[in-house]
C-alpha cells in the first residue's frame, strides 16, 4: 500500500468525532446501544451537506431525474413481491457455549472467535425488522421496516411517470432511512442496523441497459472525486456471476480503501425488469410504459446506483483527515471539500478585548445569513485556528485591532494557511467568490 493510499485508523476518527461533536454513541448515558449512532452539531451539518451534494448532482443538475419521499411502512405484499420475505437472508452461525452469533461468511474457522467453542450448523436469518400496525398484535397486521428505499420508487413508477410526463430514459431519486437486522455490525458507521440511503432507479428501454449501467458506474465514481475523495482510494469491482442478487444481471461496487481494507462504498446494479414485473404480478396493476416512438407497451429495465449515506459520511471523514507538521507542531486538519464542510466560515476576534467584541459580532451577523458559520472567541487565536482546522472550516475571518481603523478583516485559508486582508464591505462577496471557485 502506498503512502498516498494509507488511510487513518478508525479509532482516530471515532475519537475525533466524539471530541469535536460529529458523532456520539447512541444512548451513551445508558452504556450505549450496539450499532447505533447519533450525529452531533457538526455531524448533522456534514451529513446534510453530503445529502445536498448528492441531490444536487442527481436531481438539481439534471433534467431526466425527479425525486420522491416514500413511506417507511409499506403494504406487506411489497416485500413478498420484491423477494425480501423469501430471499433477504444472511447465513448465521451460533457458538454452542455462549450463543455468540456471526454471519457465516464473516468467520474463517469452525470455532467461535470470542470463546473458541464450536459452531452449530449455519441457518438462514431474515434481516427485516418486523412490527405491527394498529393496537393488536397478530399475523394479520405484521408490517416491516423497509430494508431499502428502492421499493417505494418502484411502486410509484406509474404515479411519477404520469404526473411528470417523463419519457424514457428517466430516473426517480430518494433519500431516507432503512433498517436491516444485521447479524454482524461494526466498524463505526460502516455497518449499522439503522441507516440512511441515497438511491436512484433509472428506467431505460430494454436493450439499452448495458450502456446506462456503464454510464452510471463512471458517473457515480466521478461524484466522489468531485467532492474531495482521493481517486487512489477508490476503485470499481465487478461482481462474479455467483455473487449477483436474484434481481441483478450485473453489479459493480465502488470500493473505498477503509482502514480494514477495500470494501463497498456504493453499488450500481442492473436490475433488469424484475421489480416492476414482480409488483405488476402481485398487485394486478399494469406497470408498463407506452413508447410514443415505437407505439408499443413494455416494462422498462432499471439501473440502480445505491449509496449508504452514513457510509459516505464515514468516507468523507476518513479521506479528509491529515496530520501535518507546521513550525515544529502537529496540525490536524480535515480537508473536506468546502461543499461538504460543516461550517464554511468561522469569525474569530483576535482576543476577548471589549473593544473588539462589538465589531466581531457585527461581522458574524453579516456572514451568518449567507453561510453556515460559527463564532469562536475562546483561547488564543492560534488554538482557535487549529480547532477550526480540525473540524474542516475552509475560511477563518479574524477581527483585529487594525479592523477598528481600516474596516477590514483577515481571511485565512484552511489548506494553504495564507491570509488576505479584505474590507468588511466586500467580505460576503469575497467569501462567495472563494467558495464558488471550489465548486461549493
Amino acid at each position: 500500500m502506498s503512502e498516498d493510499q494509507r488511510t487513518v485508523e478508525m479509532e482516530t476518527i471515532v475519537s475525533l468525532c466524539k471530541r469535536r461533536g460529529f458523532v456520539f454513541q447512541s444512548s451513551e448515558i445508558y452504556g450505549g446501544f450496539e450499532s447505533t449512532w447519533d450525529y452531533g452539531p457538526l455531524g448533522v451539518e456534514l451529513k446534510n451537506n453530503v445529502k445536498r451534494a448528492w441531490w444536487r448532482a442527481m436531481v438539481q443538475e439534471r433534467d431526466d431525474i425527479v425525486g420522491i419521499d416514500a413511506a417507511i411502512l409499506m403494504h406487506p405484499r411489497v416485500w413478498e413481491a420484491s423477494g425480501h420475505v423469501q430471499e433477504f437472508n444472511d447465513p448465521m452461525v451460533q457458538c454452542k457455549e455462549r450463543g455468540h452469533r456471526f454471519r457465516a461468511d464473516h468467520v474463517e474457522s469452525e470455532r467461535c472467535p470470542e470463546c473458541g467453542s464450536e459452531f452449530l450448523p449455519p441457518r438462514q436469518f431474515n434481516m427485516m425488522f418486523k412490527t405491527h400496525a394498529g393496537p393488536a398484535e397478530g399475523d394479520e397486521n405484521v408490517v416491516f421496516l423497509r430494508p431499502e428505499t428502492a421499493q417505494g420508487i418502484f411502486v410509484n413508477f406509474e404515479n411519477v411517470q404520469t404526473t411528470t410526463r417523463k419519457k424514457l430514459p428517466f430516473g426517480i431519486a430518494q433519500q431516507g432511512k432503512s433498517f436491516r437486522n444485521e447479524v454482524t455490525t461494526g466498524n463505526f458507521l460502516f455497518r449499522t442496523r439503522e441507516f440512511e440511503q441515497m438511491e436512484m432507479e433509472f428506467f431505460v428501454k430494454p436493450g439499452t441497459e448495458q450502456e446506462w449501467y456503464d454510464y452510471w458506474r463512471n458517473e457515480r465514481l466521478d461524484w466522489f472525486v468531485r467532492f474531495g475523495v482521493r481517486p487512489e482510494n477508490l476503485r470499481l469491482r465487478e461482481y462474479d456471476p455467483d455473487e449477483l442478487a436474484h434481481y441483478s444481471s450485473g453489479t459493480t461496487d465502488i470500493e473505498y480503501l477503509f482502514p480494514m481494507g477495500w470494501s463497498e462504498l456504493e453499488g450500481i446494479a442492473s436490475r433488469t425488469d424484475f421489480d416492476l414485473k414482480a409488483h405488476q404480478s402481485y398487485s394486478g396493476k399494469s406497470l408498463t410504459y407506452f413508447d410514443d416512438e415505437t407505439q408499443e407497451h413494455y416494462v422498462p429495465y432499471v439501473v440502480e446506483p445505491a449509496c449508504g449515506t452514513d457510509r459516505a459520511v464515514l468516507v468523507m471523514l476518513l479521506d479528509a483527515y491529515r496530520e501535518e507538521e507546521v513550525k515544529g507542531e502537529k496540525r490536524i486538519v480535515m480537508r473536506f471539500h468546502p461543499a461538504i464542510a460543516p461550517y464554511k466560515v468561522a469569525v474569530l476576534p483576535l482576543s476577548r478585548n471589549e473593544r473588539l467584541a462589538p465589531l466581531a459580532k457585527e461581522v458574524a451577523a453579516l456572514v451568518r445569513p449567507h453561510f453556515m458559520s460559527t463564532y469562536d472567541d475562546a483561547q488564543s487565536i492560534g488554538r482557535r485556528y487549529r480547532r477550526q482546522d480540525e473540524i474542516g472550516t475552509p475560511y477563518c475571518v479574524t477581527v483585529d485591532f487594525e479592523s477598528l481603523d481600516d474596516n477590514a478583516v483577515t481571511v485565512r485559508d484552511r489548506d494553504s494557511m495564507s491570509q488576505d486582508r479584505v474590507e468588511i464591505a466586500d467580505l460576503v462577496a469575497d467569501l462567495r467568490t472563494r467558495l464558488a471557485a471550489t465548486g461549493a
